[in-house]
């Protein structure tokens, strides 16, 4: 009798570690393993928020991309992942407000085949860049391949062999596949110190870096061209050894979303996490 009850025990037991393993964690449970992992602190005040679906919905699947645009959210409905992880917003303005929007076609439209799919949408911004080391610039410089080169640990100033703007956007441009370069300033100007500045983190940010003396060439994601691009011809112009190279800001950052879903594979093991690469965002006229 004692055997039969022991046996009974253990097929309980066994059975209920099956139903445990099976079980699929939360988008909320998720976005914990991540913040779990990071280095710095969440902050109250942040992007990186759910934008839409049930937070407590079961995960099929994590995709992750630098946005949550409709070309994006169909290739994660066919890869069967209802979480989305995204760099930037999805409903075109840095808070995703969607007051605005309540009327507009686009929006309505976009939003019900969120809703017919259960998607999830999770923005990954802030604190992607504030963990030590910055997920995206690890991404970047990573693809790149630029890691020999870097002069400090700020993973933004590196140095090169001496050569042209022109030349190095030429090896730049086969790097970033999707990306449309534009050259600011002379290109056939020669330089070694290069800084990088991924996204747009905006005018001051670049002349700052420009200004530094470990900098003759910026490579940047995008600018106003009333303001960086400005700042770099009148350099240029004035004799200053200055120049920039603005690549786009998907081709600036995609890499670090690409490292991203590399990074979340290492612990969120129960469910399969895919990168989704943009489309190109523009077509060039012929």
């Amino acid at each position: 009798m004692k055997s039969v009850i022991i046996s009974t025990i253990l097929l309980l037991a066994i059975s209920s570690q099956q139903v445990f393993s099976t079980t699929k964690p939360t988008a909320r449970q998720v976005i914990e393993q991540i913040k779990s992992h990071l280095t710095c602190s969440w902050n109250q005040e942040t992007v990186d928020t759910f934008k839409s679906g049930n937070p407590d919905d079961e995960v099929t699947g994590i995709a992750v991309g630098m946005f949550a645009d409709m070309a994006t959210l169909r290739k994660a409905v066919a890869n069967k992942c209802n979480l989305v992880i995204v760099h930037e917003p999805t409903f075109y303005n840095h808070l995703d407000n969607t007051e605005p929007l309540k009327n507009d076609p686009v929006f309505q439209q976009k939003l019900a085949y969120i809703n017919q799919h259960k998607l999830i949408i999770f923005r990954f911004h802030d604190h992607w860049h504030q963990t030590v080391p910055d997920g995206i610039y690890v991404g970047m410089i990573s693809k790149l391949g630029w890691e020999p080169n870097q002069d400090d640990k700020s993973m933004k100033f590196f140095k090169f062999e001496e050569q042209t703007v022109g030349s190095f956007a030429q090896k730049l441009q086969k790097k970033l596949k999707g990306s449309q370069l534009r050259i600011v300033g002379d290109p056939n100007m020669k330089f070694t110190k290069v800084a990088l500045a991924v996204g747009a983190p905006g005018s001051q940010s670049h002349i700052s870096l420009l200004n530094s003396q470990s900098t003759e060439l910026l490579v940047a994601g995008e600018a106003s061209e009333w303001e960086t691009y400005q700042y770099v011809l009148d350099a240029s112009m004035l004799g200053l050894k200055k120049a920039a190279i603005f690549t786009g800001h998907i081709p600036s950052e995609e890499a670090g979303m690409e490292y991203c879903a590399s990074w979340l594979k290492t612990f969120m093991k129960d469910v399969p996490v895919v990168f989704l690469e943009s489309e190109t965002v523009y077509q060039p006229t012929k």
